[in-house]
Formats: C-alpha cells, structure tokens, sequence
C-alpha cells in the first residue's frame, strides 16, 4: 500500500478540482507497480474546495482511499458538514453504498496511521509503517485464562514477541540499502478477519461478556487496548482496539441481534484504537443526521487527545434492521443499523472553528 502526502498539497488549490483526474492516474500507476491500494490523503479545512471534489474521484477511480479532516488542534464545523456531505454524496456510487469503504472522516489524526483510509505521509522523506491483522492473538490470550490479568500478560508477552520480530527486519532495511524509506513504525491494532478466530469481539466475549455491546464491554475493551499500550514495540498509528462492524463477524452479528448500537460503539471509542469503521447506515441518512454523531467523535478526540476516524456507510434502499448483502471476501454481513440524530440547530449548527482542550488532570 502507498500513501502520499494530502492531495491539497500535491494539487494545490487552483488544480484541486483535476483529483479525479489524479486518482485515475494513480489507480493505473498503482497496478503497474504491484501496489494493491493507495490513499491520496485528507481533504483540509483550509481548502473547502478539497472536501467536494472527492466523490467524484472516488467514482472515477479503483482502490483509490480518501480522508477529509474534521479536527486537528481544533474541531471545524464547517468541515465536519464538507466530510458529512461528501459520505452522502459517495453512498450511491455503489448500490451497496460500498463506495464509502474509501472515504474516512478524521479527528486528530497524524501523519504515519498505516491503516487506510486514515493514512498520510507529511514530509518529503519517504518513510514506512507497518499494520497488523492480530485479532487472533486477544482471542488465543484470553482463551482458557482464569484470570484477566493472566489474560493480559499473555497478550502483552505475545504482541512484545511479535513487535520485535517485525521491527527488527524493519530497522535492518535501510542500512542494506541507504535509498530504502525509514522505518516508522508499527500500528499494532488488533484488527480483525471476519471469521471468529479472528474477532475482537470474541476475544471481548472470552473475557467473560456474553455479547458485546452489553455493560462490561466497554472495560474489556480497555483492558485489550491497554495490552497493546504496555507491549514493547515501536508504536505509531492507532495501535488499540478496533471495531469495524462488517469486518468482525462478532460485531456484524452482535449488530445485526441488536445487541451492540452505535452509541455502543461512540461510548467504546473513549478506549479504542480508530473509532466508528464500516458502520452500516439507512440509506435515507441525510448529511444533517451525520454531523452531531462526527461531531460527537471530534469531542473525544479533542478531549482525550487520541485519534478517531469514521467510516460510515449509507446503503442505498434500505433501512434500519434490514439484512447487508455485500459481497466482498473481507465482510461479515450484518444489519444496517438505527442513527439516533436529528440535524444540529443555533450554536453548534454554525460553521465555526473551536477548541476544545484535553483532559490534563
């Protein structure tokens, strides 16, 4: 996988509008250089222009990802509206709503995130990270454990024994040859697989819950995320716990029980790795609707100074309850789920700039 530097800053603001034209270029280049994917990087709130122009390079390109920043030091109304817009506008490119799996709304997110749709480079140097499917390691940790802390030490000792291994290779690359990109780091998020063995929110329900999405969720998710955070690796990205909804079998089928809500995952995004990813929605979600709940995401992230993304995904047609059916090898099929918002009014309903700071005791 490649990514760049923001296409703002590739394009600049009088060629902002040629990023179809580039995601077309890029998605040829892409194949010619046995690259599976690449993401182009964020739309910016100081170039409005950036955030329009992206479903139309989405639908004129292939494995081409996008983000559009919402909050950086501060959270920017204005581009919380741009990036809720550009997902209503892309969910009938597919009539899945598939398109949007390329677009990921972003709060506090730097530059090094190997995960896509959330990677971006920000310097002239190249350089490279390295992201991990290790879902399957919380679920062997916890698996047979009598204790949490038992639990815990393993997935500690296993993520250590890992992380050394990859990045001992890593580090090793650029001495062998001085024009190869520096080492960045490892994302060591417990993403999944959508089978059981490979699901986080298995590895949530070995811990002692007998669905996740009911109380006690939330700690089992910090006791997970926290592992990752004491194991010995060189860390970089988001490095916790993930919860994409249609890649985790468990979560799709929690989801779909109605066990597990948004507000469930919002709540589970205070201790977790990326936020709100492949959350299925009612095809008649307007932009309206999405902004309280992206706005809700940059509040976190602000607040508890942590990166958050949003992939939220409208399926044209359908409605709150109703079955998925895409057909796509990294998916588990689930139910579109309820968004309980209305559009904001007065104050928060602006296009202002705020701060908002962490949480420093």
């Amino acid at each position: 996988r490649l990514a760049t530097v923001p296409f703002p800053k590739l394009l600049g603001e009088k060629q902002i509008n040629d990023l179809p034209k580039l995601a077309q270029q890029f998605t040829q280049l892409i194949e010619q250089n046995g690259i599976e994917y690449a993401s182009l990087g964020p739309a910016v709130p100081e170039s409005p222009r950036s955030y329009q122009v992206i479903p139309e390079a989405i639908a004129a390109s292939q494995n081409i990802f996008f983000g559009g920043i919402m909050a950086d030091e501060k959270i920017h109304l204005d581009a919380i509206r741009a990036c809720a817009e550009v997902i209503v506008k892309s969910a009938p490119l597919d009539p899945n709503g598939f398109a949007n799996l390329r677009f990921a709304a972003l709060a506090n997110v730097k530059a090094g995130a190997p995960f896509f749709p959330a990677a971006y480079h920000d310097s002239n140097n190249p350089s490279f990270a390295i992201a991990t499917e290790a879902a399957d390691l919380a679920v062997s940790a916890f698996d047979g454990q009598k204790t949490v802390d038992g639990g815990r030490r393993a997935l500690i000792e296993s993520i250590t024994k890992h992380g050394q291994v990859i990045s001992a290779t890593a580090t090793q690359l650029p001495t062998v040859n001085s024009r190869l990109p520096t080492f960045f780091g490892i994302d060591f998020s417990l993403a999944p697989f959508p089978d059981d063995a490979h699901s986080l929110g298995n590895a949530v329900e070995k811990m002692g819950i007998p669905k996740i999405g009911l109380h006690g969720s939330l700690a089992a998710a910090a006791i997970l995320t926290e592992a990752v955070d004491r194991a010995d690796f060189p860390h970089t990205g988001f490095s916790g716990f993930l919860q994409p909804v249609l890649e985790d079998s468990v979560l799709a089928r929690r989801a779909a029980e109605g066990a597990l809500t948004i507000k469930d995952l919002l709540l589970y995004s205070t201790v977790c790795g990326t936020g709100l990813d492949t959350v299925p929605l009612p095809g008649d979600t307007t932009a309206g609707q999405i902004i309280p709940l992206l706005l809700d995401l940059c509040a976190l992230a602000l607040r508890l100074d942590k990166p958050l993304t949003a992939r939220l995904m409208p399926v044209p047609g359908k409605k709150a309850g109703d079955a998925t059916n895409f057909d796509f090898g990294f998916f588990a099929n689930s139910k579109v789920m309820a968004l309980d918002a209305m559009p904001l009014i007065s104050l928060l309903g602006g296009d202002e700039t705020f701060s908002i700071q962490s949480r420093t005791k």
